[in-house]
């Protein structure tokens, strides 16, 4: 572990609602959520108004109409919130060169050597969160720590408008008491799978061998391993491009019904834009996964003549790859959408592809890359 680094993550606070509630001040103290309103809608940001009804990104905006009828729905406004983001970005360089953005509304900072000779890296990040302030009226949340995994972890504690610091005399106590839900790349069917072996904590996880953890988890065993002893070796890079964005679910129940499986391709569909417009990404090529009960697998892709332009693109394809396959008796564990062939730089007009954060099974396959599992 390289334990003298001092990493930052910034998170913006409901990104998205925080800037129409800015930008409409009728709209402020409301419940109000960004997306389209239509059947095949979904919530790309909730205020923090509207999560008290227990409203949250990704989900149906039908769902999230029925548990608040009188929740305000605005049309996300692209080209404004990537405004925005590059002022937050712009104020970051003030500080390092090494940013990683990971969206438009989060990026990992690497201070450990500052152009404002700051040795404390959480007087950087309480400076850079009071310049978003004064420079933008919104408010961000910051982690810091030794590594980009207990940064991430720490930005998500004191939201919103927090800052949390890790020392690095803290970390080993600090996971042995994180639950695993929090572990990154732990999502809901991988820790209900870890609580069926007993293992809630990082404490519980630490007595866990790493051929017993890649046994029981696969090759990202190997990187549960490691994170719960604090062994986080990637570095902030400010030049890592995307080369696809996907989405994939893991069914609680394995699905049986073909109207049901359209329903949540496209449901899936929309998660997979709401990340290419965070990440500013443009490709051509579709691709769906498929995972049968018994495991196994397959994909179907499409290669367009145009860059995907919004969400009926990815849907309208999905279904066509979806439509000629066969669905066995024991039905569907799985179901993903990924676009890919990211278009040059002339055509991206100079756009750097930004790495978004994953969902869980595609942030498992990426982790594995990182640490060569």
């Amino acid at each position: 572990m390289i334990a003298n680094r001092k990493i930052v993550h910034i998170d913006m606070d409901a990104f998205y609602a925080s800037v129409e509630q800015r930008d409409f001040p009728e709209f402020k103290g409301k419940p109000l959520v960004v997306g389209g309103k239509s059947d095949r809608g979904v919530v790309a940001a909730a205020s923090y108004e509207a999560r008290k009804f227990g409203i949250r990104s990704a989900m149906a905006m039908k769902k999230a109409l029925q548990r608040c009828p009188n929740i305000i729905v605005v049309k996300p406004r692209m080209d404004v919130y990537k405004e925005v983001s590059q002022q937050i970005r712009e104020i970051f360089h003030q500080y390092t060169d090494l940013v990683e953005p990971l969206s438009l509304d989060e990026a990992y900072l690497d201070v450990t050597i500052n152009k404002k000779g700051i040795k404390s890296a959480s007087i950087v990040a309480k400076e850079i969160r009071a310049l978003i302030k004064e420079q933008t009226s919104l408010t961000a949340s910051a982690g810091v720590s030794i590594n980009k995994f207990l940064a991430k972890v720490a930005s998500d504690i004191n939201k919103p408008d927090g800052l949390t610091l890790i020392a690095p005399e803290q970390a080993d106590a600090f996971i042995a008491g994180l639950p695993i839900e929090k572990f990154f790349g732990v999502g809901k069917v991988t820790a209900g799978k870890m609580h069926s072996y007993g293992i809630k904590t990082g404490a519980d996880l630490l007595q866990w061998k790493r051929e017993s953890l890649i046994e029981k988890f696969g090759k990202v065993g190997g990187f549960y391993y490691s994170i719960v002893r604090n062994e986080d070796v990637r570095a902030v890079n400010p030049n890592r491009e995307r080369h696809s964005v996907g989405t994939e679910d893991t069914f609680t129940n394995d699905l049986h019904d073909r109207k049901e499986m359209q329903e949540r391709l496209v449901i899936i569909a929309n998660k997979v834009m709401q990340r290419i417009e965070k990440s500013q990404f443009s490709g051509k090529t579709v691709t769906l996964k498929i995972k049968f009960a018994n495991f196994r697998q397959i994909t179907r892709s499409r290669t367009l003549d145009h860059c995907v332009q919004d969400v009926t693109d990815i849907i309208k394809w999905g279904n066509y790859l979806f439509a000629p396959v066969n669905i066995p008796p024991q039905g569907v564990r799985l179901l993903g959408l990924t676009v890919s062939n990211s278009t040059s730089e002339k055509e991206t007009g100079g756009r750097q592809l930004i790495l978004p954060f994953f969902a869980e099974e595609e942030e498992r396959k990426t982790l594995c890359q990182v640490y060569d599992l």
